[in-house]
């Protein structure tokens, strides 16, 4: 069979595990391998953290990004396979992701800009629980949260950090944002919003001086923060590869069952 010429040229990446390694040595050997700068696609080894790096490495390039799993936590890898890779890159179904757009002041009034692809986070920086005011679109929603913090999600990064603060599962295409209160003490059983992702999200920290916050945009951290502004960033598509019938879509609507 003839490989398609779009992924002809693989640039393969790979964590530093002794798994990812080995993997990375393989695969080499039996295709190549191009610079990703110069590749038609680029093919990712490790777990979800290399997956991350990556994303945000070629965020701007509109490259296509296929994982394979040879790490810890793999949701967002595919299979680990040597065999007739361009054919399972021609066959991959692709899901296009938009990152979140963080602005955090902190209390010196520097401005941190940073992008997300799971989840933009704001915590407690002390024993103290924090006191958030929450506006969307400007309009106030909440004028007290006190909790360890609280979340904004993508469909991509619901399964992620969010899930495990009991927010909801989003379906990759849908087009929503979470926003989930991480550990809320008052009002206790607020539970979070589901939120269109056009939504303009600020959170203003009360108290920012003797209730210090830290707010992380996936990796990036911003501390002793005053407001956080965040948006979606459509000005930014990411392209996932996925095999078919594990798709991302199909992850995340199995996750809801529990498989």
């Amino acid at each position: 069979m003839t490989s398609p010429k779009r992924y002809e040229r693989i640039g393969f990446v790979a964590s530093a595990g002794a798994e990812a390694q080995q993997a990375l040595a393989q695969l080499v050997k039996l295709y190549g391998n191009h610079d990703p700068a110069d590749a038609d696609v680029v093919v990712a080894l490790g777990g979800d953290g290399l997956m991350l790096q990556t994303l945000h490495r070629h965020m701007r390039t509109g490259k296509p990004i296929y994982g394979m799993h040879r790490g810890t936590v793999g949701f967002l890898m595919n299979e680990y396979s040597t065999g007739d890779l361009h054919a399972r890159l021609a066959a991959a179904r692709e899901s296009l992701i938009h990152p979140l757009l963080m602005r955090a002041t902190d209390v010196h009034g520097a401005v941190h800009l940073h992008h997300a692809i799971n989840e933009v986070a704001l915590f407690r920086q002390t024993h103290q629980a924090a006191r958030l005011r929450i506006m969307i679109d400007e309009r106030e929603r909440m004028a007290e949260l006190i909790a360890d913090g609280i979340l904004v999600a993508t469909p991509a990064g619901s399964t992620a950090y969010n899930l495990s603060a009991q927010g909801p599962i989003i379906p990759i295409n849908a087009a929503l944002l979470a926003l989930t209160p991480i550990s809320p003490f008052r009002p206790r059983r607020w539970r979070g919003a589901l939120l269109p992702d056009t939504a303009y999200v600020v959170i203003e920290v009360l108290e920012s001086e003797k209730r210090p916050v830290a707010a992380v945009a996936d990796h990036d951290e911003a501390r002793d923060v005053r407001r956080v502004e965040v948006l979606s960033d459509k000005s930014i598509s990411m392209r996932m590869l996925f095999d078919p019938g594990h798709s991302l879509e199909e992850r995340i609507l199995s996750e809801q069952f529990g498989y």
